[in-house]
């Protein structure tokens, strides 16, 4: 049975007009496509978690609304046009009509599911890893394959903490990007040769992610 969250009604209350339907509407065929799913607030922004994860989410800013599923790529395909635009991968919402019909929505948000629940199999069935004598563990005689090793992770200059410490939307939109999309905005910053330079792309970056955008929209919208 489907589990609903006050705050979400808040969240959809407070929205500006033009979102308020738009949020209602997805809510209403996320519920209907998923009985089983569960409401929260996650970085700010109302989500949906079916199976103990995140299956999509919705927000809702000045001038648009989004929606994305948590696994988009293996979703609606890999980095559709749309999603360059705002969060999730339908870009920018400004009426009902901008998302795809109910019954083609209700099939991506089923295929999400399947998702979910293939990954919850595959780490069930996982074997468990063997210690060995020496405390180490050991799952097999065949030496690891080498891999490449991580990007160090992301960290956030200390003036855009600050400036979105006091912008809630800013700060939502960057907690749910991945981390390429943190990575554009902090390197952009980080590589200004003046202060003022600096302070502008930090005021400038702010703005665009109070508005759901990524560092490269404009290019993006362009091509």
């Amino acid at each position: 049975m489907s589990q609903t969250d006050p705050r979400i009604d808040a969240y959809i209350a407070q929205a500006a007009p033009f979102a308020q339907p738009i949020l209602e509407h997805l809510r209403a065929v996320v519920h209907a496509a998923c009985p089983q799913v569960e409401e929260t607030i996650k970085w700010g922004m109302p989500s949906f978690v079916y199976g103990g994860k995140i299956l999509c989410g919705m927000g809702a800013f000045k001038q648009h609304a989004t929606f994305g599923f948590w696994q988009g790529a293996s979703v609606v395909g890999a980095s559709p046009e749309r999603s360059r635009e705002a969060m999730g991968q339908f870009g920018r919402l400004t009426k009902v009509g901008d998302l795809p019909g109910k019954r083609e929505l209700s099939k991506l948000l089923k295929q999400a599911m399947v998702l979910i629940d293939a990954r919850g199999k595959k780490t069930a069935g996982k074997p468990a890893a063997n210690k060995t004598p020496a405390g180490r563990t050991a799952t097999s005689d065949v030496p690891a394959s080498k891999t490449r090793a991580p990007k160090p992770p992301v960290v956030i200059p200390d003036d855009l903490a600050a400036a979105l410490k006091k912008n809630a939307k800013a700060r939502a939109t960057y907690a749910a990007f991945p981390v390429s999309q943190q990575r554009e905005y902090v390197e952009w910053i980080e590589s200004a040769k003046r202060e003022q330079t600096r302070s502008s792309r930090v005021a400038q970056a702010v703005e665009w992610m109070a508005e759901g955008k990524i560092r490269n929209w404009k290019y993006v919208a362009k091509k």
